[in-house]
């Protein structure tokens, strides 16, 4: 690993992480597909759809038959909720089943775009924030209301890059700036990320981490993209603390001109 990216983690609330990559569970052919891919990518902490993946009846295939708790961070979510009812009550099941304080808050809209329901996720914010968790939410990329589920005390705010699974890269680059500008915690970005490029761009602009799960779980090979993955990241996070170069209008010579002879 890269001397730079050794000394630079990434702390979200109580932990701190070497990897500034954040992998999903879902969407993959099977269980060992998944570990496997979570191994290549390299990444400390993957996210669990409560509802829909299997983390606590010991009695049926587990996730955490293939994916070890002692090695990786598990960030349960709320994927599949609609209110925030809802998502409070499957946050403090998967609290009481295994444990988990950090968690992904998500309060969907509608079915059909997956974008979140904003007024739902900052009340189901407030509430797990006052019960003691400690909430990285997904919400969309307005700056005004990153700013707000900031101030309401979540540790980590995730704005989408474009919809859920959409692999349509960064919509809106310029409101990624603003909210990583104004942020006093880590900005995750979260959703549509389709190809390393993306990831790379995503970091250079600032963002602390990104989330990806389906650029890696529906590539025809997902171990090889998510290693593409992981060094996008890391490729990313250097260039935005190294700094870009200066754009220019015209052209600017690579060699120096002057102390050669001209014949």
């Amino acid at each position: 690993m890269n001397e730079r990216i050794a000394q630079d983690p990434l702390t979200i609330g109580s932990h701190t992480f070497r990897s500034r990559l954040i992998v999903g569970s879902g969407k993959y052919k099977d269980f060992p597909t998944t570990k496997a891919a979570t191994e290549a990518s390299e990444a400390e902490m993957i996210t669990v759809a409560v509802r829909r993946v299997n983390i606590t009846d010991a009695g049926k295939e587990n996730l955490l038959d293939y994916i070890d708790p002692k090695r990786y961070t598990i960030l349960p979510n709320t994927a599949g909720c609609f209110n925030a009812e809802d998502a409070v009550r499957t946050l403090r099941l998967a609290r009481e089943a295994g444990g988990w304080n950090l968690v992904k808050l998500e309060v969907l809209g509608d079915t059909e775009t997956l974008y979140p329901n904003v007024v739902e996720t900052i009340k189901a914010a407030e509430a797990l924030v006052a019960d003691g968790f400690e909430v990285m939410v997904y919400t969309n990329d307005d700056p005004i209301v990153a700013t707000r589920l900031e101030e309401v005390g979540c540790v980590a705010v995730m704005p989408l890059g474009n919809p859920i699974g959409s692999g349509r890269g960064l919509a809106n680059p310029f409101n990624i700036h603003v909210i990583k500008q104004r942020a006093k915690v880590p900005i995750v970005v979260d959703a549509g990320i389709g190809t390393a490029s993306d990831a790379a761009k995503a970091m250079e602009l600032g963002a602390d981490a990104c989330l990806i799960n389906t650029a890696i779980a529906e590539s025809p090979d997902p171990l090889l993209m998510a290693r593409a993955m992981r060094d996008a990241v890391r490729a990313g996070r250097l260039a935005h603390l190294a700094g870009r170069m200066p754009k220019r209008s015209f052209a600017s010579a690579s060699s120096p001109t002057d102390g050669y002879f001209w014949s």
